[in-house]
């Protein structure tokens, strides 16, 4: 008996654009129900990665596999089918400003469902109600919050019930009262609905507050150079950077040959 696959496994996977190498050798899975996190400092290549993951972009080389399907590989009927087994929320929440939350939320269904307008409008209330934005329906994306506007954006990502969510930079712009909110619903979602969440990030409270395991990528090796849960890199990395990164050391001053600190 064959086990069940992974929600998504990474197989040799390289990113990068033209023959400029972004990240290289990335092998790694996505257990189903949890939260992955991929994080690394700013330019490691993060949301390259989180492109190759959705589709966006082609990896130069290697697997991306969805339920054991290669995404890159796929094409007509077979790709729209794997790419509605996942949803996005993308880092500015990409709302459509003329439209209201109800509406914007809708869209997918709309695109993708034959399901009566009335029905539409009760699944994308039941979306909005996951998040406890359901008071918000009737507003316009200039009327929300940044915490709102991030809530409506998975509300949108959750409308054809996928069992993946890929989320880019959650905690981007957000004090950490709002933050913190948002990680409460990240974990709400995936102990309640069993939803395997990919989020991209390198704010260390949400890390903490949301993920399972992370992997970390770093843009000098070009490669992932740790993977665990966060409080395990935290305390027991041997890599010094990565003890570095988790413990929120600042990189130690340049030294000039005669001794002094570099400015």
């Amino acid at each position: 008996m064959n086990p069940t696959p992974a929600a998504i496994e990474v197989r040799g996977v390289v990113v990068g654009y033209g023959e400029r190498v972004v990240q290289q050798n990335l092998n790694f899975q996505v257990r189903r129900g949890e939260v992955f996190v991929v994080l690394g400092g700013s330019g490691s290549g993060k949301s390259s990665v989180l492109k190759a993951m959705i589709g966006l972009n082609e990896p130069l080389a290697g697997e991306i596999l969805i339920d054991g399907e290669d995404l890159a590989q796929a094409d007509g009927e077979d790709r729209l089918r794997l790419l509605r087994k996942f949803g996005v929320m993308y880092q500015s929440g990409a709302l459509f400003g003329s439209m209201t939350v109800l509406e914007n939320v809708r869209m997918p269904l709309d695109e993708f469902s034959d399901l009566e307008d009335d029905a539409k409008d009760l699944v994308a209330l039941g979306k909005l109600n996951q998040v406890s934005l359901l008071s918000a329906a009737a507003q316009v994306p200039s009327e929300l919050s940044g915490g709102m506007k991030k809530r409506a954006a998975i509300a949108r990502a959750l409308a054809l019930d996928p069992g993946i969510l890929f989320l880019d930079e959650p905690s981007a712009g957000l004090d950490p009262i709002t933050s913190a909110g948002l990680d409460q619903t990240i974990r709400r979602l995936s102990q309640s609905f069993g939803i395997t969440f990919v989020v991209v990030t390198h704010e260390l409270a949400s890390i903490f507050a949301i993920a399972d395991r992370c992997i970390m990528l770093d843009s000098r090796r070009k490669t992932i150079v740790a993977e665990g849960s966060p409080t395990d890199l935290r305390d027991h990395a041997e890599d010094p950077y990565v003890r570095q990164f988790f413990q929120r050391q600042a990189e130690p001053p340049a030294v000039r040959r005669d001794g002094s600190d570099v400015a």
